[in-house]
């Protein structure tokens, strides 16, 4: 492999895994934290399950590919496509290497977590739902894992079915089980919430369904980024997840799936790179993951998010989750007493995606207010409609971690919270 394309530095290598926590010297590492905003307010950015910020190391990998070794995949035999080639797929070892999965012909290249999904539904779906059969999500979706098989039921005439969420947030287990019957072949199940911030006990779901013949796919939106993920061991048919969510470039995910699924699933967009043999009356697919990689990928993206993996496993996933728990811990400590705050979701596990609402004040003022307090969160359905609806509420305000926040960003919204609480209590 040639030296002069995208160096060791750039990819995030960091030594050996899991070489100690110093949040300081990761944000050092982000220079977009730097940021003063609104008449010289320190940036205190919490809005981290939407989208998280890059490392530098991140945006380093994809300016290198640009400038030095910018070029298709998979198709040319010139230097600098074979340069791109080799970084393409060595950021999808990576990616096996993080999530523990079986072998690259199990991770997918796809746009992100919606695409994932779709894909799976499609491929998937399309070959194995009938009439009459039934799939199983839950109330907490987001409108990722809801929508495609919404539009995959309504085709075939299946069934949709739903886990209830109890008024701690948690998933109502005892209802899941009632539903499981010889119908039901597939449970659609977020890992964590990002509206509640539930870690639902995925392992446990997946047992049951697999004892019940279903197979499961696991939104791992929220999950992936923040925590240890081992697909084997969970025994899950299918993880979706984004990169942008992991500090790596929007546009880019994976779906994983258990390859004797995915070899039996028809590809998901026919063109270029996914064939292996082409006439005027037909055509045979090239094998995984290619099958289910059309066109030209984004390369780059790709490379990021093999650098973002590469971050994220010098840091080390253990120490991710052990610091965003402590950090969580102390926002609930602080957000807790605030009068009139009404926080949802009080699972015993949880993550630092934490919603609330504030009496009098609509989500997207109490936004839109603190962030001229240099605080930004997210105000809105957060793309849950159906679980708002449980709640009783249109939207929520949410503050979301992550491993490069600080308590004292928590405490410069607590302070924005008491200010808009004031402000609006005057009504001035």
């Amino acid at each position: 492999m040639s030296e002069c394309c995208i160096c060791k530095k750039c990819l995030g290598v960091t030594g050996d895994e899991g070489q100690g926590f110093d949040v300081a010297k990761i944000r050092q590492d982000f220079p977009i934290l730097n940021r003063r905003i609104h008449q010289d307010k320190p940036l205190a950015y919490l809005d981290n399950a939407a989208t998280t910020q890059k490392p530098s190391v991140v945006v380093c990998a994809l300016c290198d590919y640009y400038q030095i070794c910018n070029a298709n995949v998979h198709r040319s035999l010139h230097l600098l496509a074979d340069e791109a080639t080799q970084h393409f797929e060595e950021a999808r070892r990576r990616v096996v290497k993080f999530i523990h999965a079986h072998s690259e012909r199990e991770v997918i290249y796809t746009r992100g977590t919606t695409e994932s999904i779709n894909l799976a539904a499609y491929s998937w779906g399309r070959r194995h739902i009938q009439a009459g059969d039934e799939i199983i999500l839950t109330e907490m979706e987001h409108h990722s894992n809801l929508v495609p098989w919404q539009i995959l039921a309504k085709e075939r005439n299946a069934v949709l079915r739903f886990i209830p969420v109890l008024e701690d947030g948690t998933l109502d287990l005892e209802a899941y089980r009632r539903l499981l019957n010889p119908k039901v072949k597939l449970v659609g199940v977020v890992h964590i919430s990002n509206v509640l911030g539930t870690v639902n006990p995925i392992q446990e779901i997946i047992a049951d369904a697999h004892r019940a013949g279903a197979l499961v796919l696991v939104d791992g939106a929220q999950s992936v980024p923040h925590m240890p993920i081992d697909v084997q061991a969970l025994d899950c048919d299918f993880l979706a997840f984004s990169g942008h969510k992991m500090m790596a470039p929007t546009g880019v995910g994976v779906l994983y799936g258990k390859e004797s699924v995915l070899e039996i699933m028809d590809p998901f967009m026919g063109g270029g790179e996914m064939i292996n043999k082409v006439t005027l009356e037909g055509s045979t697919w090239a094998d995984l993951p290619l099958k289910f990689e059309a066109g030209t990928p984004h390369i780059s993206g790709a490379i990021g998010l093999g650098a973002a993996v590469n971050y994220l496993m010098g840091i080390g996933m253990e120490q991710v989750e052990k610091y965003e728990q402590e950090l969580t811990h102390y926002a609930l400590q602080k957000l807790t007493p605030i009068p009139g705050l009404k926080i949802y979701g009080r699972a015993p596990e949880r993550s630092g995606a934490i919603s609330f609402i504030l009496d009098d004040v609509h989500p997207h003022d109490l936004a839109q207010f603190v962030d001229q307090a240099g605080v930004a969160i997210r105000a809105g359905h957060m793309c849950a409609q159906p679980l708002m609806r449980k709640l009783g509420v249109p939207a929520v305000s949410r503050a979301s971690l992550y491993i490069y926040n600080l308590p004292c960003e928590i405490d410069q919204l607590v302070d924005a919270i008491l200010e808009a609480k004031e402000y609006f209590s005057h009504g001035s």
